[in-house]
């Protein structure tokens, strides 16, 4: 027995194991990263991605699938690559980590642990799966940074966009209000004016009804000339030597004592005026404020504006911002995620079979398969030679 146990611990196929264990990057080695201000990323999560590829089945079968020759070894006929990949995954691969029982002083670490047949290269699986997974993780980031970047500037862009929609609503309802408010003022002017001429007009027609009436009276009265109620009354008296005549009335002296030249004369003025204007000021500041109003500069002005965007409010953040983000030159190639602790190095020995334990559990068995042997030879020598 021990010898068919030595046989097998020396003819067994052999499995070695190696592992590589990763710690967390540097602070200053993800500053460059972090410094955009678009994607933050600290020690600890770079390590948790770094591990979530370590054990990502599909980041395995990719890894793989791109160096089938690894695996050429555990190629059997009628069977399918993915089929070796499953059998050589499940048993070939542990994760390491930290026990969570355990309160460790030290940092935390995250490994992978490989076990292998002799004719499988474990050393260059595992360091290159590692440097592959490590490489994946800077491709996703560097994707990651290049959406939130384009996203910011599609936010940007929108935002503008909706400024500028914005502005020009504004713009639109601004002209709109002064043109209303210009054609309020005009109609209100133009009743204002019509309405004083026509006031003008009927003073005018009122002013030649009294003249017309003066007129006959001072006819009446033989008066001709301009005269006062006294001189009319003392007008047949005669009066010898200078005398000046001084006439204190509190009562207005009626029209007709203009006498009927001067009223006639006035008569003929107001009956040929072709407009009373001139004899308002008011319809002069109508006609100022009219004319001002046909052209409303601060209209023209907002029609006239050419570049317009220089308008928009918080337009200069915007594209400083989007200057800033289109700037943004981050090289993934150059992230230093993790640190590489550990790698895997070529075992001294085998994993398995454990050629020692094999020989000793066999020479055992042996021993007791040879005690249990001659048991039963003894007691079977007794029962023959026992008498009948």
């Amino acid at each position: 027995m021990g010898a068919i146990g030595a046989v097998y611990a020396f003819l067994a196929p052999r499995h070695y194991s190696v592992q590589s264990v990763l710690r967390p990057a540097a602070i200053k080695d993800l500053d460059e990263l972090n410094h955009t201000g678009v994607y933050e990323l600290s020690p600890g999560q770079a390590l948790a991605k770094v591990a979530a590829a370590l054990d990502s089945y599909e980041n395995r079968l990719n890894y793989f699938s791109d160096k089938r020759e690894l695996l050429e070894p555990l190629t059997r006929e009628g069977r399918a690559f993915e089929q070796t990949f499953e059998a050589f995954n499940d048993s070939a691969f542990r994760m390491l980590r930290p026990d969570p029982r355990q309160q460790e002083a030290g940092t935390p670490f995250v490994g992978l642990q490989l076990t292998y047949p002799e004719n499988i290269d474990g050393v260059e699986v595992l360091n290159g799966f590692v440097a592959y997974s490590i490489e994946a993780v800077r491709r996703q980031i560097a994707a990651d940074l290049n959406t939130l970047i384009n996203n910011r500037l599609g936010q940007l862009d929108r935002r503008i966009e909706a400024a500028r929609a914005s502005y020009e609503a504004s713009k639109e309802i601004k002209i709109a209000k002064l043109s209303e408010a210009d054609s309020l003022k005009r109609a209100l002017l133009e009743d204002e004016l019509k309405a004083l001429r026509q006031e003008l007009k009927a003073r005018r027609e009122n002013r030649i009804q009294q003249l017309d009436e003066a007129i006959r009276i001072a006819k009446a009265l033989a008066i001709t000339k301009p005269t006062t109620p006294s001189s009319l009354g003392e007008s047949e008296r005669s009066v010898q030597g200078s005398v000046v005549r001084t006439e204190i009335n509190n009562q207005q002296i009626p029209l007709y004592f203009m006498g009927s030249d001067a009223l006639k004369a006035e008569r003929d003025a107001l009956s040929q005026r072709s407009s009373d204007d001139f004899t308002e000021p008011r319809i002069a500041q109508i006609d100022k404020e009219l004319q001002l109003l046909e052209h409303n500069r601060e209209i023209e002005v907002l029609e006239s504006r050419e570049r317009e965007d220089l308008f928009l409010k918080g337009l200069a953040a915007w594209r400083e911002e989007a200057a800033r983000l289109r700037g943004i030159s981050v090289d993934a190639s150059d992230l230093n995620l993790v640190t590489v602790d550990q790698r895997a190095i070529e075992p001294m020995q085998p994993v398995k079979p454990k050629a020692a334990m094999i020989v000793v559990l066999a020479l055992l068995l042996g021993a007791m398969l040879a005690i249990f042997v001659a048991l039963i030879r003894s007691l079977a020598t007794r029962r023959v030679q026992s008498p009948i």
